[in-house]
């Protein structure tokens, strides 16, 4: 099982960029072997334990198991998170999601209170606590393991973040609490799950994911309602959405009472955030 065996196979499920990409990136991480190193013929020389080991990681993956499951973590923001199929795999929007927050409090981000809503892997609520390191951050999830593992994210990126188990449907009465509220919730509708992947459809968990048809609002609706009365004066609400609602979710917003309402676009000129003030 040499380099090019592996992304030869991996053709059956992925082009041969991805392929070649992926595979790149299995070498690295579990056989510590530079693409240098590769070309130089150190791939053929894997004792029969690793081929095993590479046999597996291939049979995973043509199974259409997602990467960073397979590895184990995923990268955000410069860092490394430990990811699992208890949570949703950290995206590059996310990021941006993220450093919508940062900018917004780069000239005063003292004292901060911040929450992050739906965390699942923590993410975004560690990326917060160590981009912005004079501000409280709180994390919420329904999840157990989700919780967990984002505990152990943040024990080992030495993020100081309080994780409580919440439910974002069902929020406490909170007021004048939070100077900013992130969440980047479910807002996938179950009738778009046709044009989905088959590595996420599969594996990623759906409540991360997925909305009802008819109320593919239901998590902005209610963490716009507890955000109005949570936030102080001035406060931000920051959320990841789905292209697809973007105007309806302007109007809820208003309808609610936040004003400065922005739709901000990705780095693929998709509308992918919005943000309000109260």
């Amino acid at each position: 099982m040499t380099y090019r065996n592996f992304w030869t196979a991996l053709m059956q499920c992925y082009d041969e960029g991805e392929a070649k990409a992926i595979a790149r990136r299995v070498y690295e991480d579990v056989f510590c072997l530079s693409f240098a190193e590769i070309c130089m013929g150190a791939d053929a020389e894997l004792s029969e334990r690793q081929q095993k080991e590479c046999k597996h990681i291939l049979g995973r993956l043509l199974n259409n198991e997602p990467l960073q499951y397979v590895l184990g973590t995923a990268s955000f923001f410069g860092r490394q998170f430990r990811v699992a199929q208890g949570v949703l795999i950290p995206r590059p929007e996310t990021e941006e999601l993220c450093q919508l927050c940062i900018s917004h409090f780069s000239e005063c981000s003292s004292n901060l209170s911040v929450l992050d809503i739906g965390t699942g892997s923590g993410c975004i609520a560690i990326t917060l606590a160590l981009q912005l390191p004079e501000s409280k951050v709180e994390a919420w999830d329904i999840s157990d393991s989700a919780l967990a593992i984002a505990s152990d994210n943040a024990s080992r990126l030495n993020a100081r973040v309080d994780f409580r188990k919440h439910d974002a449907l069902n929020p406490p009465a909170d007021v004048d609490k939070w100077d900013a509220i992130v969440s980047n919730p479910p807002y996938i509708c179950n009738e778009e799950s046709g044009q989905m992947e088959k590595n996420v459809l599969l594996y990623e968990p759906p409540t991360a994911l997925f909305v009802p048809d008819d109320n593919p609002l239901l998590f902005y609706s209610a963490i716009a309602r507890y955000a109005i009365k949570a936030l102080r004066q001035g406060g931000i609400l920051l959320f990841e959405i789905n292209p697809r609602f973007a105007s309806d979710i302007e109007k809820m917003l208003a309808g609610c009472g936040f004003t400065d309402i922005e739709i901000h676009l990705d780095q693929f000129s998709r509308e992918r955030m919005i943000s309000c003030k109260k």
